[in-house]
């Protein structure tokens, strides 16, 4: 089986490509794409067997592939949306995938993918629930947290956190206005929350705003050292492996 990946996230895609391969070991990984643009001009030249869309890419989501090139190969897409949002596109596709990936979701996915390919029974794109589901998935951010101070309950909008961070197996939300409070939810949970282009995972510590950067600077073993507004922390560091994609992410 012959496999294209279109997933804008390095360590999503070798993520990927180890369960790929984990759970099929014939599985050919042709290329990992990491925009819609490098995907429309591979696919008018290529074609794969499979192909697996991360909908939201750093250049738009992956839906506006299928406006721009014919794909008659099915897709899984693969989201950190909630199910209810996907709903439009899920009759459109061989299957789809929250992420974190599990690798038993995955197994069943390529089965079912299997079955359906022994059956000539791949699903035609319908680009009326396309394009309904592109509406859809545009605003799926979280805009605020819930926080318990004392007997009371406030909320605090996510365009005016610096930055989350975990410490002793709990999450903490820091406002602009150095206020902390812990929330309810893992940094892994709020990393898939909140808007990608306002907010970066920099290590298994800290998910920074960008809105919270007062200055970067090289740090040793290829890493870079942020100093944060409103912070005294010392340890916002990035690690080595998301060097070149947060600079990306300035970078947009």
């Amino acid at each position: 089986m012959k496999v294209l990946i279109v997933e804008d996230e390095s360590m999503a895609a070798k993520r990927l490509i180890r369960l790929l391969q984990e759970a099929n070991p014939n599985i050919e990984v042709l290329a990992q794409l990491d925009s819609i643009k490098r995907a429309v001009s591979w696919l008018k030249e290529n074609t794969a067997d499979l192909l697996f869309f991360d909908i939201q890419l750093a250049d738009g989501l992956s839906f506006e592939i299928l406006e721009q090139v014919q794909v008659s190969a099915p897709i899984i897409f693969t989201t950190a949306f909630d199910e209810y949002a996907i709903q439009a596109f899920k009759l459109n596709s061989i299957d789809y995938l929250l992420k974190p990936i599990d690798p038993e979701e995955l197994g069943n996915a390529l089965e079912k993918y299997e079955k359906l390919f022994s059956q000539k029974e791949i699903p035609p794109m319908n680009m009326a629930l396309i394009e309904q589901a592109m509406q859809m998935m545009t605003k799926k951010y979280k805009e605020r947290f819930v926080v318990k101070i004392g007997e009371h309950i406030h909320t605090i909008p996510s365009n005016e956190t610096a930055y989350f961070y975990s410490q002793e197996k709990a999450t903490f939300l820091q406002t602009i206005e150095k206020n902390r409070y812990i929330i309810d939810y893992t940094l892994e949970q709020v990393e898939q929350l909140v808007n990608p282009e306002q907010f970066f995972r920099i290590n298994r510590k800290y998910l920074v705003s960008l809105e919270a950067l007062k200055d970067i600077i090289t740090y040793s073993n290829s890493r870079l050292r942020l100093i944060l507004k409103h912070s005294d922390e010392m340890d916002a560091i990035v690690s080595r492996d998301k060097v070149q994609e947060f600079k990306k992410w300035l970078d947009r």
